[in-house]
């Protein structure tokens, strides 16, 4: 048996179509590729807000500090940087004194100590009391005298036996 071949019904009128569509697509493209690119215009409003992160600022005086306006918390220190200022958003200052601090040695520790010793000291013996240890009651020398320009009487009285006694722990 012979067979009819199936090419009587085969229309390439399809096909071309669709690989002239294809081509046209392409051909489109690489036009695109082509032209120079044409800048577009930015629609998006951005709000540029200064960043107070990590930020360290110098003042004179309080003055510069309250004219400046800030987004947080900002610190500003002073030429010398004794003083520290921190301004908040609300324009609250809130004022620091700085000091340095040196790092001490032992030598340098143990001398402080000896002399917050002798500053101990020296405030103990100006308050220290003077103790008599005689029992018996002190005997006054009592001196009168006549003072015959002013027609006045004068009594002066010392003390012969007083005595101190040392607060000094014994062994």
């Amino acid at each position: 048996m012979y067979q009819q071949p199936i090419m009587n019904n085969f229309n390439p009128q399809p096909a071309i179509d669709r690989i002239n569509a294809q081509m046209a697509e392409l051909e489109r493209q690489k036009a695109q590729l082509q032209q120079p690119i044409q800048p577009t215009n930015l629609t998006q409003n951005f709000q540029l807000a200064p960043s107070n992160k990590e930020v360290i600022k110098y003042a004179n005086s309080m003055e510069e500090v309250q004219r400046d306006l800030v987004v947080g918390d900002t610190p500003y220190f002073s030429k010398d940087m004794s003083v520290v200022w921190i301004k908040n958003a609300n324009n609250q200052i809130k004022t620091y004194e700085l000091t340095e601090i040196v790092p001490k040695d032992e030598k340098d520790l143990q001398i402080e100590y000896l002399q917050a010793q002798i500053e101990e000291l020296k405030k103990g013996k100006a308050n220290e009391q003077y103790i008599t240890n005689d029992i018996q009651p002190e005997i006054a020398t009592d001196t009168e005298w006549d003072d015959k320009s002013t027609r006045n009487t004068t009594k002066e009285s010392k003390s012969t036996s007083v005595s101190r006694i040392s607060k000094s722990k014994t062994k």
